[in-house]
C-alpha cells in the first residue's frame, strides 16, 4: 500500500510504530550528517528525519529530493527533540528506513506555501498547484461543509433535491444568456440557465412541495470580485407558503450555517422596507455593522441664496463620529473620491462641528452657525463630527452618498470582518422603468408576484406596486433573494402586460409555464443564495473566487486550460455556423 496514515494523523501515542506515508516534498533541510524533510498532503505536514547511518540507497534518494516531488516514505514514529507546537504532529517525526520517489517535479513558479510569492495571474495559471496550498485548501473544506449542512437542514425539513436541467431555452429578460448551438437542430441555440426559475415553479405544479438544489447558474455578465460567469445557487422553492414561511426557513438555516460553521450566534433578523432602506443608507443593500445614516436636509438648506443648494432637487448628509479634525489634504481626498466617474458627484460640501464649540465650514459664505448646528442635530451630530453633504437629483445622490458612507466606514475601522450584521429587505418595487426603452422591467424577475394590496394599481400606476419578494442581506452583501411567486394564470398574463410583452410573446417565451398554471398550480415562493458569497463571507475572503476550485479570471477566462477559445472550421460547418470576417484597418 502506499501510505498507512496520512501527513496530518500521527501524534505522540504512535511512538514507536512502523508507518508508511506518501505526500508532496514541502521543504528539504540538511543539518550536518542528518536531513530533514517537510511531507505534506492535503491532511497536513509530517517531519521525516533521515539520519546518518540510514541505509545508503536511503541517503542517496533524499540528496536528490527538491521541492513538490512525490515520495513514500517508511520507517518509524519516533518523539521530536525539537517539538513544533504550530502543526498537530509537531512532536513526532519518522526515522525513515525506505525511501521512494514515486514522481518527480521540476521548480514550482511560485512557493506553494500560505504566505506566498505568486501573483494573482501566475496562480490562476497553475491554480492546480495554487490549490495545493493549505490556506486555499481550507476554503475548499470550508464550502464542502457548508454545502453538507445545507442538505443536512434542508433534507431534514422535508426538501428534496432535484436537478433540473442545464440546456435550456433562451428568455429575454434578465442578464444575458450564453448561448449553445444545436447540431442536431440547425440554426437553433439552447442557453445556460440564468437560475432554474421556472423548472422549480414547475415542481410546485407537479406537487413536490419543497425542492432544494446546489446548482450551477451562468450569467454573461461584466465581472467583478463577487462575480463569475458561471457560478453556484443554493435554490429553494415552497409550496403553501407566504413571505414569512419562507423567510422563518432560511434565516433558520442561515443562523444555523453561522453557529456551526463560525460558532456565532445571529440574533433574529430585523425587517427593513426598501424605502427606508434608500433613504437612510442609499442602497437596498445596507451595512448595519456602523451608523452614520444618510439624513435629508432638503427643507432647512435650501432658500439661504447658496445656488447649488436652492436649485437641488435633494440634499442629503452623513456625519462622520470624530472627524472634526480632518485636514484641508483629507477633505480633498473625499471629494476627489465622490467625483469619481464610478461614483459621479459633482462636489463635496462639509462642516466640522470642532470640539471647543465653534462651527467651519465650506459654506460659511452663505451659512451662519445656527443653520449649521440646525444640521448637524438633523443628522446626530456633536462636537468633534464632520458632516459630508451631496445634493443633486435624489436617486442619483443616495447612491453616492452609499459610497461616501462605506468609504468612512473603512477609514474608520468600523466595517469588521468578523462582526455579523444581517437583515431582510422587503417590499421592493415590482417594476422599474427604463428611459431609453420607454418601458417597464421586472425588477427581480417576471414571476414575482405583487402585493396583494397593490395588484389594483398595476392598470392605472404600476410604477408604485410593491413586490412580494424579499433580500437576505449580510454586512453589506446581498446573500440571497427570493419572493412569492404569481400562481395564477390572468395575473401572471397581466404581468406580461405590464412589461410589454404582447400575448404571442409572452406564449413563444413562457407558454409552457401559464399552460401549466392552468393545472391547479399551489400558491408558492422560493429563495437563491449565491453560495460562492456566502462561502467567501465565511471565509473572511473579499473576493469569490478564492472559493471556487477553478475561477475565471475579471476578462471571464480561465488561465489555466486557456478558454474560452476558437474551435475548428469543421466544427463551425456541423454547427451551421458562419462566422463574420472582422476587416483589417
Amino acid at each position: 500500500m502506499y501510505r498507512t496514515h496520512t501527513c496530518g494523523q500521527l501524534r505522540i501515542e504512535d511512538a514507536g510504530k512502523s508507518v508508511c506515508l506518501s505526500g508532496w516534498v514541502q521543504k528539504v533541510r540538511k543539518l550536518g550528517a542528518m536531513t530533514f524533510v517537510d511531507l505534506r498532503d492535503r491532511y497536513g505536514i509530517t517531519q521525516l528525519v533521515v539520519e546518518e547511518h540510514a541505509p545508503d540507497e536511503v541517503r542517496e534518494t533524499v540528496a536528490r529530493l527538491g521541492r513538490e516531488f512525490v515520495i513514500q516514505a517508511k520507517g518509524t514514529v519516533v518523539e521530536r527533540a525539537s517539538k513544533n507546537g504550530k502543526i498537530p504532529t509537531g512532536d513526532v517525526e519518522i526515522r525513515v528506513e525506505e525511501l521512494t520517489v514515486l514522481s518527480e517535479s521540476e521548480v514550482p513558479p511560485f512557493t506553494i506555501e500560505d504566505q506566498t510569492d505568486g501573483g494573482d495571474e501566475i496562480r490562476m495559471r497553475y491554480r492546480y498547484l495554487d490549490l495545493r496550498r493549505p490556506c486555499v485548501r481550507r476554503n475548499l473544506e470550508l464550502r464542502h461543509r457548508m454545502a453538507q449542512l445545507v442538505r443536512n437542514y434542508l433534507s431534514e425539513r422535508g426538501f428534496i433535491e432535484v436537478e433540473t436541467p442545464v440546456l435550456i431555452k433562451s428568455t429575454p429578460e434578465g442578464a444575458r444568456d450564453f448561448v449553445v448551438p444545436s447540431r442536431m437542430n440547425r440554426g437553433q441555440f439552447y442557453a445556460l440557465p440564468q437560475s432554474p426559475q421556472t423548472f422549480k415553479q414547475l415542481l410546485m405544479v407537479s406537487g413536490f412541495d419543497r425542492y432544494f438544489q446546489i446548482v450551477k447558474c451562468f450569467r454573461d455578465e461584466d465581472l467583478r470580485a463577487d462575480r463569475q460567469p458561471e457560478f453556484t445557487q443554493i435554490d429553494c422553492e415552497m409550496s403553501f407558503v407566504e413571505q414569512e414561511d419562507v423567510q422563518e426557513v432560511f434565516e433558520g438555516m442561515i443562523r444555523h450555517l453561522f453557529k456551526e460553521v463560525r460558532g456565532v450566534e445571529i440574533p433574529p433578523m430585523e425587517r427593513m422596507t426598501w424605502k427606508e432602506a434608500m433613504e437612510r443608507y442609499g442602497c437596498d443593500k445596507p451595512d448595519l455593522r456602523f451608523g452614520m445614516r444618510i439624513n435629508e436636509l432638503t427643507d432647512i438648506a435650501k432658500g439661504k441664496g447658496f445656488g447649488v443648494f436652492d436649485g437641488a432637487d435633494y440634499i442629503g448628509a452623513i456625519c462622520a463620529p470624530g472627524c472634526a479634525g480632518y485636514t484641508r489634504k483629507q477633505l480633498d481626498e473625499l471629494t476627489e473620491f465622490v467625483k469619481r466617474s464610478q461614483i459621479g458627484a459633482k462636489g463635496l460640501v462639509y462642516v466640522k462641528w470642532n470640539e471647543d464649540g465653534t462651527m467651519k465650514s465650506s459654506v460659511d459664505k452663505f451659512y451662519g452657525e445656527t443653520d449649521l448646528r440646525a444640521w448637524m442635530e438633523r443628522c446626530g451630530g456633536q462636537a468633534g463630527d464632520l458632516l459630508l453633504i451631496l445634493v443633486g437629483p435624489k436617486m442619483k445622490t443616495l447612491p453616492q452618498l452609499c459610497e461616501l458612507r462605506l468609504e468612512m466606514g473603512n477609514r474608520l475601522g468600523l466595517r469588521d470582518k468578523n462582526v455579523f450584521k444581517a437583515l431582510w429587505v422587503v417590499d421592493f418595487p415590482l417594476l422599474e422603468w427604463d428611459e431609453e426603452t420607454q418601458r417597464f422591467y421586472a425588477m427581480h424577475h417576471p414571476f414575482t408576484a405583487p402585493k396583494p394590496e397593490d395588484i389594483p394599481l398595476m392598470d392605472t400606476d404600476p410604477g408604485r406596486v410593491r413586490a412580494n419578494a424579499y433580500d437576505m442581506v449580510i454586512n453589506g452583501v446581498e446573500v440571497g433573494g427570493g419572493s412569492i411567486r404569481i400562481h395564477d394564470s390572468a395575473l401572471q398574463s397581466k404581468m406580461f402586460d405590464c412589461l410589454g410583452f404582447t400575448h404571442e410573446a409572452a406564449q413563444a417565451q413562457f407558454g409552457f409555464l401559464m399552460g401549466a398554471f392552468k393545472y391547479g398550480a399551489p400558491p408558492h415562493g422560493g429563495i437563491a443564495f449565491g453560495f460562492d458569497r456566502l462561502a467567501s463571507m465565511f471565509a473572511g475572503l473579499d473576493s469569490i473566487r478564492d472559493v471556487i476550485a477553478f475561477p475565471k479570471n475579471n476578462s471571464g477566462r480561465d488561465v489555466m486550460i486557456d478558454s474560452p477559445s476558437e474551435i475548428s472550421r469543421e466544427q463551425l460547418d456541423e454547427l451551421g455556423i458562419e462566422l463574420q470576417k472582422t476587416e483589417k484597418k
